[in-house]
């Protein structure tokens, strides 16, 4: 029973158990005082008997003593014995006004033979009820003992007893009433805010950067509804900003997926034609099938090297317990010579000049010199890519303050202000009108992004409309870490 109690109990609202907590709280409350205020009125209403017990003894001892019994009639309900105690014995002078069963008389008079000060007990006498004796010695050997009814105070304690029911059971149901309604409206807070959290759990959180539209308002509750409400708005902006990055994320697959087919399906189409083309070209003069067959492997190998680019990238973003990285000491000035004695070879058309600064000797870093070759390789050719014949390229190496910087430049045309944000992003062109054959896979700036972070550096991209500066910087800490 009393768990099945406890169990519905839990299934109330958070209001309603806080009302039924208070409720019997006030109730410990009101049963303490009740009981308190109870037996302090008990107390006085005896102790006024009592005082005027005493002063009615007063006159009662003098009759006594001039009389050898108290003639004077007592009050009505009352009782007079004067008994004549000697040794434990106490024998009762007549007449005298006592019940029928004046036990109780007779015990404290032979109790009061034996105490120097007045005495006082309440007792119940048999078919009479509750009463209160005193005693009091009237002269050597003779005791006094007298009897009140205390009924008159027994219905004032039961009167008093009654009106504290009525009184404190219409407190307690007012509290209960009038706390629930304002524990109601205190907790209407927590209410809305759980409202606000239904409404997020019904809203569609597949759609493209989707954003929670809801948020848990007001100024009602107090400090920590305040608190709490301000982290609920927290846990959302970050719930919004995490769509934000899925949905970004999203998108950027969706592009990369569609980018890639659409790079992968060219040269595939370019296979197949060339393909057509050699089987009805079989019999035709050797020549001519040479330069299919010759078409068919610059298709096939510039399929291959888009193949391993998008191999590279995927294992660089799945942070491999094995990286495509082999690690090594090297000098960065070096790699900058062969990487410009390569591009002068292929680009003759673009002017190249290499400035090492001014003291800077072989800068040596733990590195894998083969990739940061790609890296320079990338940001070369994308200068000759994306600028005209005769266009002056540069390449500056530096060291200072734990990093090592390569700046390519080129005075071509610049990118526009609204791709420099997406400059990095893969299969992405500034000129949407280039050739893929002159214009590249777009792949390059993102590889180069992609190893520069593998290596703990960075690409970032400077420059005036006019020019274009990409700024290769590495740290040196890690080789002198590696050589300790």
């Amino acid at each position: 029973m009393i768990r099945r109690w406890w169990r519905a109990y839990r299934g109330l609202r958070l209001g309603t158990r806080l009302a039924l907590g208070l409720g019997a709280l006030s109730l410990v409350v009101f049963a303490v005082v009740g009981t308190v205020l109870t037996a302090y009125m008990r107390e006085y209403l005896e102790r006024q008997l009592a005082d005027q017990m005493k002063l009615v003894q007063v006159v009662q001892s003098k009759d006594a003593a001039a009389h050898g019994t108290v003639e004077r009639k007592p009050y009505y309900g009352w009782y007079t014995a004067v008994y004549d105690v000697s040794d434990g014995s106490a024998d009762l002078r007549t007449p005298a006004e006592v019940p029928a069963d004046s036990r109780a008389l007779t015990a404290l008079a032979r109790t009061m033979a034996r105490s120097d000060e007045d005495l006082t007990r309440t007792v119940r006498i048999g078919g009479h009820g509750p009463y209160l004796l005193r005693a009091c010695e009237v002269e050597p050997g003779v005791v006094l003992v007298s009897a009140a009814p205390l009924g008159d105070v027994e219905d004032t304690v039961e009167q008093l007893i009654t009106v504290q029911v009525v009184v404190f059971g219409l407190a307690l149901a007012a509290l209960v009433v009038f706390g629930r309604r304002m524990l109601r409206r205190g907790l209407k807070p927590l209410s809305d805010m759980a409202s606000t959290a239904h409404g997020i759990a019904s809203h569609d959180l597949t759609e493209s950067a989707a954003r929670l539209p809801l948020r848990a308002d007001g100024r009602d509750g107090g400090k920590e509804v305040a608190e709490l409400r301000t982290a609920f708005n927290t846990m959302l902006e970050h719930i919004d900003a995490s769509l934000a990055v899925r949905a970004q994320a999203e998108q950027r697959l969706r592009r990369f997926v569609a980018d890639a087919s659409h790079e992968l399906r060219t040269p595939l189409m370019s296979v197949r034609g060339y393909a057509d083309l050699f089987q009805y070209a079989a019999a035709n003069a050797p020549g001519e099938r040479e330069r299919h067959l010759a078409r068919l492997r610059a298709e096939a190998a510039r399929m291959g090297v888009l193949l391993d680019d998008l191999l590279l990238l995927a294992r660089l973003d799945a942070a491999e317990v094995e990286a495509p990285l082999r690690w090594e000491e090297a000098d960065l000035t070096e790699l900058v010579r062969q990487a410009a004695e390569a591009f002068r070879a292929a680009r003759c058309d673009h002017p190249l000049t290499v400035t090492v600064t001014s003291g800077t000797g072989p800068v040596r870093l733990r590195m894998d010199p083969q990739r940061i070759r790609q890296v320079l390789d990338n940001l070369l050719t994308n200068a000759a890519v994306h600028t005209p014949p005769g266009t002056k390229v540069s390449v500056a190496v530096s060291a200072a303050s734990g990093a090592a910087r390569v700046s390519v430049a080129d005075a071509g045309p610049g990118v526009p202000a609204a791709d420099r944000d997406r400059i990095f992003d893969r299969f992405y062109r500034v000129d949407k009108a280039r050739s893929r054959d002159r214009g590249g896979s777009g792949l390059g700036l993102a590889v180069a992004a992609s190893l520069a972070r593998a290596h703990g550096g960075t690409i970032e991209l400077g420059g005036e409309p006019g020019t274009t500066v990409f700024t290769l910087t590495l740290p040196t800490g890690p080789a002198k870490a590696a050589d300790r």
